[in-house]
């Protein structure tokens, strides 16, 4: 893959990811915790389609979401949430990475620092990244789970931009709650429109959209050559 990064070379930023939805496709592995947990006590599967809509503000109002699709009594979401991630770790079957996204790893990591910023536990997210062999990429990688708060809370983008190193923070993420999140933190925000948004693009805010993560680079240098 060619791109030409002209006066990117020049300016480091600290570009922090979301993961599910973003750099990887993880949604089935996903519907297998959920429908692993519900077959527990014997409730009906929920659906590739449910799963994704379910995708996006953590492993608690996920399991909240499940309960409800379900009709479930709320006096199992404690119980459902515990064999949920306990099966989370478990979950690499079906998860791959977006096309390009290795590539355009390779090609940022020569000259910014990159971490992760996802609602996703910590446990899981690093076993993930571990299976596709992502997790070099990364200096820092900010779980759900983690002890300040969770997207689109500001503050988890916050700590994960400082513990990468110096530069300008952009964010890159595929929903409403990583844009809600960049909104927040007043940072530029890119979005990936083929990842688990719930309402078109020209309603999520965003700096800039892309389908493809061939177009990724290009679009950084635009953010830090405008200042945006």
């Amino acid at each position: 893959m060619e791109c030409n990064l002209g006066k990117l070379d020049a300016l480091k930023a600290s570009i922090i990811f979301d993961l599910d939805g973003t750099l990887i496709d993880s949604a089935k592995d996903i519907q297998w915790v959920a429908n692993t947990a519900l077959s527990k006590i014997g409730v009906a599967p929920i659906s590739y389609e449910e799963a994704v809509s379910f995708i996006g503000e953590g492993a608690p109002l996920f399991v909240k979401k499940m309960i409800a699709a379900r009709s479930v009594e709320t006096s199992q979401h404690d119980f459902l949430l515990e064999q949920f991630l306990k099966f989370y770790e478990e979950a690499v079957q079906f998860s791959k990475p977006y096309d390009n996204v290795v590539a355009v790893l390779e090609m940022l990591q020569a000259n910014h620092n990159l971490g992760i910023c996802t609602n996703k536990p910590l446990k899981p997210a690093l076993k993930i990244l571990k299976h596709l062999k992502l997790d070099h990429f990364f200096k820092c990688v900010t779980g759900g789970d983690n002890p300040l708060a969770r997207k689109p809370d500001p503050r988890p983008l916050f700590k994960t931009s400082e513990s990468v190193g110096d530069g300008p923070c952009i964010y890159v993420g595929d929903s409403e709650v990583d844009a809600e999140t960049a909104k927040r933190a007043n940072v530029p925000f890119l979005l990936f429109s083929e990842g688990y948004r719930k309402t078109p693009v020209e309603n999520i805010p965003h700096t800039f959209q892309f389908s493809s993560f061939k177009e990724l680079p290009e679009l950084i240098e635009k953010v830090l050559v405008s200042g945006r």
